[in-house]
């Protein structure tokens, strides 16, 4: 093989690798890819999980930052841009309050952040729940994703593609927000392991 053609098959190789789709990770019948391109950064999926209600499942969720971390402290640690991805599931009802979301999340910052902690991020939590308690209602089929962007001034909350609210200050608020799916006293165990990476 010539040096010409040898560089003709090295630059064919190197276009079909950039134009092939993200592998996808399959987790309870749907796909989930393992990188995604956020805030022009490349992100890795960290985890999947599922957060269930009794028997019933409510949404499953992905974790996408700039390296994987099997660590919640490491986690937070992490500079850059950072997804927290919700797919709706819920079976048999037509749609959820979006005002279960601001329970949840407001009883999984008490629980897992310190009083310091809580006091610092009290007015953007009211912030955030207020962009998240203005989408109403959401119903099988929709996606969230509360993204970390500190090019863009921080926590930015989407649905649909939609963006809610205005971007949420501080690499600590999203802290805190992971908090209520990672940290000691979070609400669901399997979800936690499962974003984590590890086996739920």
């Amino acid at each position: 093989m010539t040096l010409s053609i040898r560089r003709r098959v090295a630059v064919l190789a190197l276009a079909a690798t950039a134009s092939a789709p993200a592998l996808a990770v399959r987790y309870e019948n749907q796909d989930f890819p393992d990188t995604l391109q956020l805030g022009g950064s490349t992100l890795v999926l960290n985890g999947t999980g599922k957060r269930q209600v009794a028997i019933y499942p409510l949404y499953l969720a992905a974790l996408y930052l700039p390296q994987k971390a099997a660590a919640p402290d490491a986690i937070y640690a992490e500079s850059g841009p950072k997804r927290l991805e919700m797919r709706i599931v819920i079976p048999l009802v037509k749609d959820v309050s979006t005002q279960e979301f601001v329970k949840a999340i407001t009883k999984g910052v008490n629980r897992n952040s310190t009083e310091a902690e809580k006091a610092a991020v009290a007015e953007r939590l009211k912030q955030f729940n207020t962009a998240i308690a203005e989408v109403g209602r959401v119903k099988k089929g929709d996606l969230l994703h509360i993204d970390y962007l500190p090019a863009q001034g921080g926590t930015i909350l989407s649905v649909n593609g939609k963006v809610w609210g205005k971007p949420i200050e501080g690499q600590d608020f999203y802290t805190a927000f992971l908090k209520v799916f990672l940290g000691d006293s979070n609400s669901d165990a399997r979800l936690r392991a499962g974003l984590l990476g590890q086996p739920s």
